[in-house]
């Protein structure tokens, strides 16, 4: 019970990674607010952390609204008593667009979810936490957001900001026991990639997922909330300000021919 007695908000956990965690979360103890703008996935989640044992809350919000974070916040923390992990998850891939072809609407759309939504997370989630003994803020970010070529152009570069608030938030919130860090997930089996993996199952080509990586295999959401429950315990207390990549290697190289340099 690795998390007994903690509090936490899960944004975008109808699904995916944000439902692993908060199942992960709850199996070791916290008591789960779990949010997403999908009521019938967040009743799902829910219902799962209540069918294995665990305790869970469900809020329908856009990340992207600064009242109703800010409400989400303050109910979680009346419901539970207080708050001590916020995992910022929520996130949309948004439209695969050359950039020719985005406009200023499709752009700020993805960073009104991927990168206002984190920060409003971030913002009122250290404003509870900072007065109330500290806390631990993560946020999903992407191997998308440290190079190109790993997704859209507006997705790559919401995730790129994520990771750069992480880092300014650290220092922003030195010395207040907040600590804040990010998740690059790679080539993970989503309700956002699954087209891509079904897609290639029916064409035959399913042992061609995720051959960059080293691993040489597509990643489970699973394995996200595994690096996710640890920057929430305490068995990361001195990690802080810092984005690690789940990606199965890929982000350990550029891209090459096996046993070819040129």
């Amino acid at each position: 019970m690795r998390l007994a007695g903690k509090r936490a908000i899960v944004t975008g956990a109808a699904s995916g990674i944000g439902r692993a965690s908060a199942l992960r979360f709850a199996a070791e103890g916290a008591a789960i607010v779990a949010a997403d703008v999908d009521a019938a996935g967040l009743t799902e989640t829910t219902l799962m952390i209540a069918e294995a044992g665990g305790r869970a809350q469900s809020r329908v919000v856009d990340v992207g609204d600064e009242a109703a974070v800010a409400a989400l916040v303050s109910e979680a923390v009346a419901a539970h008593g207080g708050l001590e992990i916020m995992f910022a998850n929520a996130g949309i891939t948004g439209r695969l667009l050359t950039l020719d072809e985005l406009t200023g609407d499709d752009f700020a759309g993805v960073l009104h979810v991927n990168l206002v939504g984190a920060f409003l997370c971030l913002k009122y989630a250290a404003r509870h936490m900072r007065a109330h003994g500290g806390g631990s803020i993560i946020c999903t970010a992407s191997v998308a957001g440290l190079r190109s070529g790993a997704g859209p152009i507006s997705y790559s570069a919401s995730k790129a900001g994520v990771i750069n608030l992480v880092q300014t938030a650290a220092m922003d919130l030195a010395g207040t026991g907040v600590r804040v860090n990010a998740i690059c997930p790679g080539l993970i089996e989503t309700g956002m990639t699954r087209p891509m993996f079904e897609g290639a199952r029916a064409a035959g080509k399913e042992h061609k997922i995720g051959q960059l990586n080293p691993t040489r295999r597509g990643g489970q959401a699973e394995e996200i909330a595994n690096v996710a429950l640890f920057l929430a315990s305490e068995e990361s207390s001195y990690v802080d300000g810092t984005a690690i990549a789940v990606d199965g290697g890929l982000a350990a190289s550029l891209p090459f021919v096996p046993g070819k340099f040129f």
